[in-house]
């Protein structure tokens, strides 16, 4: 039966889950030059369209429809053909299936939204479209179902994630590290100081994707219950512990601490905890969220030496962090948490170690292989790169025929 509490909470949670998109946007725009800031944006904001008419007609249905070979869905659900305002029999009972469909489109929307600020301000708007449009249905949807989708081969070895260390932040990652080697680096990096043009921007989308991953990790327990309300706290204190460990970092290197520092580290700690959100307790959650901290600050300060222009560092906070925090699942996990999960490393159970390790060399090789790939077709048959001219001039003109300033 229909629970109008959790109907409710998980309606809010799509809410909050939308809302991070143009949150990403303000966090991205806000560290790019200022001729590149409304080239930036769009790119957050095209995807609410594109990728939710996908998810209708194919997306929802390729990953989470019924199961063929524990790879991918069917295609019976297309067009939300037979999702109805009923629970779904397999996902969320006490929720319509139209409910659970929507929330998860969220999802799948912002992923490729996060690959954007990797290759930010060199990329041609047309083949940014066609690249996204293809991830999403060649990344994506199949690893979704893989792990979240009914039937799916990696949730049947075991693997865990609560609401998108492997299905969001790796393949994110992976998928952003294909493109730094695939389109290449901005013009003039190592030479040119690449200054964010609007800081306070980018704190304000901090705030806004803080403010949405509770709906992010809290609903995805699909139901105003207990599990809930342990990822609420976990995102919460992994968020504040990542900001203090980065900034503590960067302190010390750096001899003062930075905005974008404590904002990085924000992100850090809530995309770290994401996979293992509902089934750790407080003190793990702050635990997770200073690792992450450290981890995700070496991983971005790595890049200079292996000269990849990764713009917004997706690779060194969202690739590293989630599978950083996919793999400490399989170590703090606990079933006093959540007694619907499983105990990790720590409790005795170090299986689920090797089940997150398993998941997180799947799913990083697939993601990077097939974004390769797709990146290399792209770039073959529209060529992805804005020409050294338009770069001089910035994508808001070149792209979108406008300016954010005057």
């Amino acid at each position: 039966m229909i629970n109008g509490a959790d109907t409710a909470f998980v309606l809010a949670a799509a809410g909050l889950v939308l809302l991070m998109t143009p949150g990403l946007a303000l966090f991205y725009a806000g560290m790019v030059r200022s001729k590149n800031v409304l080239g930036t944006m769009m790119q957050s904001l095209i995807l609410i369209s594109l990728i939710s008419l996908e998810w209708v007609y194919l997306g929802y249905s390729m990953s989470f429809g019924p199961d063929v070979g524990g790879f991918i869905g069917d295609l019976s659900w297309v067009g939300l053909k037979g999702v109805g305002n009923a629970p779904s029999a397999t996902y969320a009972t006490t929720i319509p299936h139209t409910v659970f469909m929507i929330y998860q489109c969220m999802f799948a929307v912002i992923t490729p939204a996060l690959i954007a600020g990797a290759f930010a301000e060199r990329v041609r708007f047309p083949a940014f479209v066609v690249f996204s449009l293809l991830w999403a249905v060649l990344v994506y949807n199949p690893v979704c179902h893989w792990i979240w989708g009914s039937g799916g081969w990696l949730a049947k070895l075991g693997v865990l994630d609560f609401a998108g260390g492997l299905v969001v932040h790796a393949t994110c990652g992976a998928a952003a590290l294909a493109s730094v080697m695939v389109i290449g680096p901005r013009k003039g990096y190592g030479q040119t100081n690449f200054m964010p043009h609007n800081l306070p921007m980018t704190v304000l989308g901090t705030g806004l994707l803080w403010f949405g991953w509770f709906g992010f990790n809290g609903g995805s327990a699909l139901a105003a219950n207990e599990t809930a309300a342990a990822a609420f706290v976990a995102t919460h204190l992994a968020g504040m512990s990542g900001m203090a460990m980065w900034t503590v970092m960067e302190w010390i290197k750096l001899g003062k601490p930075t905005t974008l520092g404590a904002a990085s580290g924000a992100v850090a700690g809530l995309a770290t905890i994401t996979p293992a959100a509902g089934f750790v307790g407080p003190n793990a959650a702050i635990v997770i969220g200073l690792i992450a901290g450290i981890v995700c600050y070496l991983a971005v300060n790595m890049k200079s030496k292996f000269k990849f222009d990764d713009s917004l560092d997706v690779v060194g906070i969202h690739g590293v962090g989630g599978v950083t925090g996919t793999l400490l699942l399989g170590v703090f996990a606990d079933k006093t948490v959540n007694p619907a999960g499983v105990d990790g490393l720590l409790a005795g159970n170090g299986a689920q170690l090797l089940a997150q390790c398993i998941g997180v060399g799947v799913v990083c090789g697939y993601a990077f292989v097939v974004s390769w790939l797709i990146l290399k077709g792209v770039h073959a048959t529209m060529g992805l790169r804005i020409t050294e001219e338009a770069e001089h001039q910035g994508l808001d003109y070149t792209e979108h025929s406008e300016t954010a300033y005057n």
